[in-house]
């Protein structure tokens, strides 16, 4: 979530268009994914240090799983609250992703795929998707398979961390779409470096769980659906990392809304009316809207025009948000004035 929501949220600062201003912003935001990504891994530090120095050196090499170390924590330190505590980190962290992952989640589907759904509906299905097939899995085949669970979701995060690193780099160290906040080329260099040893080591963890898998299972058609969705995940890392250099062959888009329709912005008779507000959205529509105002207004009428800004930054911060989304639809709306 890192990758996507902290790049989301350098636009909710009130910054400038010019090129101090935006290194500026940059420079804030690295400090905020350094301190949030920091203060992270002391967090994961502490489970390791807590597991060395309570199980490892009380015999208990064993302990593989939450529940274990959850029961064994407090006879080991003396003390009731050490699981309590434990108990009440885990609520805690689960929360702190559940957040970050729907939020990051909206970043992707309103910025990438252009699709908005109501706050309320997007949190259900969120949930849903998180919780449903746990209680699925709980249900048939009882907690002993929640480890199991728990293991088959972090290969399916390491699998979709390629497809955010690989692109980002791509988009990072394009001249024509970042200008002069293009990485240099030893920074390009340490990025893919970086990157290639990720995505070897995710891969292994991949293949030794396929493995794993294949061993468990005699059926025939379960093998092939094993491979064949390695083979697959190989083939899409491979489209991921050549698809950017096609796509700078195209000429790509980045509007929020299509162009009017020429011809759209027309005089028409008008029937009298003072003051007269037009809710647009950038569509066909507002050609009837535009249309039954100009019929309602006379030469001394006022016209407000009212547009709905969607992006996540203008939810958050209002009228100062200044990202794509914002100027965009701004000098739409200026469009119409004129």
């Amino acid at each position: 979530h890192n990758l996507y929501l902290h790049s989301a949220l350098v636009q909710t600062r009130k910054t400038g268009r010019d090129e101090a201003s935006l290194k500026k912003a940059i420079r804030l935001n690295t400090l905020d994914s350094a301190i949030a990504l920091n203060m992270a891994f002391f967090v994961n530090a502490a489970i390791l240090v807590l597991a060395a120095a309570v199980f490892f050196r009380t015999g208990n090499q064993e302990v593989a799983s939450l529940k274990d170390a959850h029961q064994l924590l407090a006879p080991l330190l003396g003390n009731q609250w050490a699981s309590h505590l434990f108990a009440i980190a885990l609520i805690a962290a689960g929360q702190s992703s559940t957040v970050t992952g729907t939020l990051a989640g909206q970043i992707v589907m309103e910025g990438y795929l252009r699709l908005r759904i109501n706050p309320w509906m997007r949190r259900l299905l969120t949930r849903l998707l998180a919780i449903v097939p746990a209680i699925i899995v709980i249900g048939l085949y009882g907690e002993g398979e929640v480890d199991n669970m728990l293991i088959f979701s972090q290969v399916l995060l390491s699998m979709q961390l390629a497809f955010a690193i690989i692109p980002l780099i791509h988009f990072v160290s394009d001249r024509q779409k970042m200008g002069v906040f293009a990485i240099k080329p030893l920074v390009k260099a340490v990025a893919w470096t970086i990157a290639s040893i990720i995505v070897v080591l995710n891969l292994q963890l991949v293949i030794d769980q396929a493995q794993q898998w294949h061993a468990a299972t005699s059926s025939s058609i379960l093998r092939i659906l094993i491979w064949s969705g390695v083979a697959g995940l190989f083939i899409l890392l491979i489209i991921t990392f050549i698809y950017p250099y096609l796509l700078k062959r195209k000429v790509a888009s980045i509007d929020i809304h299509k162009e009017p329709v020429a011809g759209a912005l027309q005089s028409m008779d008008t029937t009298p009316f003072h003051t007269i507000a037009l809710a647009l959205d950038f569509s066909e529509k507002d050609q009837k809207v535009l249309r039954y105002a100009l019929q309602l207004a006379r030469p001394d009428s006022s016209f407000v025009l009212i547009h709905i800004v969607e992006s996540a930054s203008a939810k958050l911060i209002g009228q100062e948000a200044k990202d794509y989304e914002t100027i965009q639809d701004q000098q739409r709306l200026d469009e119409y004035v004129r």
